[in-house]
């Protein structure tokens, strides 16, 4: 690519990037920015990217520099690169190292926070929270108790200064286990990903589209590391089809994993729970875990965080109380509505491996998925309503819109013997779509046998369609589906729309389709545009589609509608 053609970019002195999406050097350009800048809006011809702290955190973690990451600005924009960028990128990423975090040489139970700028350490003195943990104990580090390490990391990065954490971890308990090579070979992105993570410590953040395997890079890692571990999961679902990737793929024996969840608390040498079970209360006192003082207590050596974006706040308390392990989590977008990435960044560690969603689409490891937003009108019959509704009942007029259901009939025919499933938020909508494809649907209060029955007979090809409520956005495996339609959406979650694209990820011939059936000239439609923004990033486009009938009438009692 000649360098004019490289110049799709415009960075503005604000911190935010233009990037012109149909000029030749987009996909260049892209791939340049996701290494150090966050996509904040993706409308149809320029999406903005923001340079933020934490994304240049993560970039020197990486082993970026910052004029790496100026070059790169450079070669991208068609303007000068703002001399203001220049000096933010400068600073933020020089901060990376002043603030390190090792072992006391002098006492096993403390730590010793090393601090090379005077006017930090005065900033640390100064802060309530710092000062109530820290000891000065010379000219230029701080001594700490152990079982501070995660909040002082926490209070540190809430002052713009990312901590190094080269403290040493326990060793854990020692497990001997392997691999099937006679079962699978790994791919080189896991292998890889496997490999930075342990070189780095073995504390931080793998990256990987859903359906690329993010489970395999933990069983290397597990195999790498030889040692006890406990792993975290979104729910009893995922729990179990964990416990079944192991015993499937590495030498463990039944013996070996255990699952500790509401009705079986079996702990062994690995052993698989969940965020709400780590985190439901019990014991003596208000602030006692029991669950969790029963995990803790074991000489876990390796932690690993299922879908770690996920990470409920109560868990991110107990988290930092885990700093002494090996942390290993694993996601397919570090994004969260709530602002919460500093502390994934903080207590589990800086992001270690990325691929693009797109790149490992095109080796083939992940299929080829063809977004589109469908957008129907909302029925008259619903306007007045809609109008003096506040947002959040607009937000559920909006996704419960009866003219979705006439346009899924159509989607339906047009996908008629493909595997489909249907999710969406809002339950009445949901069953109501259930009732009209005459599929089963599972929701958070379908009992656990009934669930794992109606998966049973997805994979077997017995049920071909399948409606699934939020408990569908998380880590189930079904993995011959290929096309997902989803009705509605938990308001503009970004890593929603990417948890449910990846349900229908995994390798197939013909690809995949993703359908969101979104309400025109509603909330729902501006809540649309922000839920696409991570996928955006990652290359992905949406075709918009305008429903309505062929021949402009109205639609009569019955009949097929088609979508153009």
């Amino acid at each position: 690519m000649s360098a004019p053609a490289k110049k799709a970019a415009v960075v503005q002195g604000d911190r935010s990037v233009l990037l012109e999406v149909e000029h030749p050097g987009y996909d260049f350009a892209r791939d340049k920015l996701a290494r150090f800048a966050e996509i904040e809006k993706s409308p149809e011809h320029v999406h903005t990217y923001r340079i933020s702290d934490l994304s240049l955190w993560n970039a020197a973690y990486a082993g970026m520099t910052p004029d790496e990451v100026i070059a790169a600005l450079t070669e991208i924009s068609r303007f000068d690169v703002p001399g203001l960028i220049v000096h933010e990128i400068r600073d933020r990423m020089s901060r990376h190292g002043i603030c390190v975090l090792l072992d006391d040489p002098a006492d096993r139970a403390k730590l010793r926070l090393q601090v090379s700028e005077p006017f930090v350490r005065e900033r640390l003195v100064a802060d309530k929270k710092a000062s109530a943990i820290l000891t000065e104990s010379s000219d230029d580090s701080f001594a700490l108790e152990t079982r501070h390490r995660g909040l002082v990391k926490k209070v540190l990065l809430g002052i713009g200064y990312p901590v190094d954490d080269r403290a040493g971890v326990v060793a854990g308990a020692p497990l001997s286990l392997g691999t099937r090579a006679d079962v699978f070979t790994p791919y080189s992105y896991q292998t890889a990903a496997q490999e930075s993570f342990v070189r780095s410590g073995a504390h931080g953040v793998v990256a990987l589209p859903c359906g690329a395997g993010k489970t395999v890079v933990a069983m290397l890692s597990m195999a790498v590391l030889q040692t006890r571990t406990l792993i975290l999961t979104v729910g009893r679902e995922a729990a179990t089809q964990w416990r079944r990737e192991l015993l499937a793929k590495t030498t463990l024996g039944e013996h070996d994993v255990g699952l500790y969840v509401a009705d079986t608390k079996d702990v062994r040498p690995v052993t698989i729970t969940t965020y709400s079970m780590l985190a439901r209360k019990g014991g003596d006192g208000p602030t006692r875990h029991s669950h969790f003082d029963r995990l803790a207590s074991e000489p876990w050596g390796l932690v690993i965080y299922d879908e770690v974006h996920l990470l409920p706040a109560p868990v991110f308390r107990l988290t930092a109380e885990l700093q002494a392990r090996r942390r290993l989590g694993l996601t397919a977008t570090l994004v969260r509505e709530d602002g919460l990435e500093g502390d994934v960044f903080a207590l589990i560690g800086p992001k270690r491996f990325d691929v693009p969603w797109r790149e490992i689409e095109k080796s083939g490891h992940i299929a080829t998925a063809t977004c589109f937003e469908v957008r129907v009108p909302l029925d008259e019959e619903l306007q007045p309503t809609y109008a003096h509704a506040t947002v959040l009942e607009q937000a559920r007029i909006a996704g419960e819109n009866p003219a979705k259901l006439r346009a899924l009939r159509d989607l339906a025919h047009r996908h008629a013997g493909d595997r489909v499933l249907v999710l969406g938020t809002y339950l009445d909508g949901l069953k109501a779509a259930s009732s009209l494809l005459g599929a089963p649907v599972i929701t958070g209060d379908t009992p656990h046998a009934q669930r794992e029955r109606h998966y049973r007979d997805f994979r077997s090809g017995a049920i071909r369609c399948l409606a699934l409520s939020r408990v569908g956005n998380f880590a189930i495996d079904l993995p011959e589906a290929n096309v997902l339609i989803q009705v509605s959406g938990t308001m503009g979650s970004r890593q929603e729309e990417a948890q449910r694209l990846g349900r229908v990820l995994r390798p197939k011939p013909g690809g995949a389709c993703f359908y969101s059936v979104v309400t025109r000239d509603t909330v729902e439609q501006e809540h649309a545009l922000h839920r696409q923004l991570f996928l955006a990033e990652q290359g992905y486009r949406y075709f918009i589609e305008d429903w309505k009938r062929s021949d402009g009438q109205a639609e009569p009692e019955s009949g097929h509608h088609t979508l153009h």
